[in-house]
């Protein structure tokens, strides 16, 4: 919120989105990928992370297959089947490929909040 109630900047916000780009702006990871990465990481599988984010098998083993092409190395892992079916997990890559893209994020955010806080303050001086 940009200013308080009866201002009229009351009903103002800022908002915004990152995610990886290649240098031609082809998205390698944002919120979608990364929330159907870290769903692999605690489902053990593609299936039940594409239907927790509400989207296709397809989608999300084509989402993970574009990222691993553009990055040059994979991200998950998958093991077929056996007795107790097949597992896909995450690769050291994979992993910290989110804990580095969750660090920037959080670290983006404030950032933004300060920015913002000061942006708002200077239109409400006025």
């Amino acid at each position: 919120m940009a200013g308080s109630k009866g201002s009229k900047y009351f009903d103002i916000f800022l908002n915004y989105n990152f995610w990886l780009t290649k240098k031609d702006g082809t998205e390698i990871l944002g919120k979608k990928v990364l929330s159907l990465l870290k769903d692999i990481d605690t489902e053990g599988s593609i299936q039940a992370a594409s239907e927790k984010n509400h989207i296709s098998y397809r989608k999300a083993w084509g989402d993970i297959k574009n990222a691993e092409e553009i990055l040059k190395f994979p991200i998950t892992e998958t093991k077929r089947g056996g007795k107790d079916g097949g597992k896909t997990s995450l690769t050291e890559d994979g992993k910290n490929m989110i804990e580095a893209f969750e660090e920037l994020e959080n670290e983006f955010e404030k950032a933004v909040y300060n920015t913002a806080k000061k942006f708002f303050h200077n239109l409400n001086d006025e």
